[in-house]
């Protein structure tokens, strides 16, 4: 991708967190504000990156600017996220800057993850995606997720390394 460099998602990204946090949840409209990621514990466990904890992700930058980034983290059952399937299963998230979108980065960034998955041995990743964001639910299952049992209507997709 001409003009875009990739890193790995640090600790020092929480607003590119944050930023990313909202606009997913604001997808379809304004829903919710900075405020409500931070108040809301199913909204702030997304922006806890840890990676003492296992978690990893991926940055796309054009020049200085963040324009792209994809992250799995490992959420207990206690704190799970919507697309949680089991503790041993890392839940990932996606974002591209609105200005972006169409060029092929969000696949860049979900492939490199997804990539990251399997050289950490990680056996599947999850994730939800809201019914009706079709385009978001059709970049993953061109990556090669598929429904979990009993969780469509829910929106939980699952993708399972090879060979595992």
């Amino acid at each position: 991708m001409p003009g875009i460099a990739f890193r790995s998602l640090t600790a020092d990204d929480l607003d590119l967190l944050v930023t990313a946090t909202l606009e997913n949840l604001n997808w379809s409209a304004p829903r919710f504000d900075r405020d409500d990621v931070w108040a809301r514990p199913e909204f702030r466990h997304y922006v806890e990156f840890d990676s003492a904890r296992g978690d990893f992700g991926v940055v796309a930058q054009r020049g200085p600017d963040p324009v792209g980034v994809g992250w799995a983290l490992f959420l207990p059952t206690e704190r799970a996220g919507y697309g949680h399937v089991g503790d041993r299963t890392p839940e990932f998230s996606l974002w591209v800057a609105p200005r972006c979108r169409g060029e092929g980065l969000g696949r860049a960034i979900a492939e490199r993850l997804l990539r990251a998955a399997r050289d950490r041995d990680i056996a599947a990743v999850s994730l939800s995606v809201e019914s009706g964001n079709t385009r978001a639910r059709g970049l993953y299952l061109s990556l090669g997720f598929v429904d979990v049992a009993g969780r469509r209507d829910d929106g939980v997709m699952v993708w399972t390394a090879p060979g595992s």
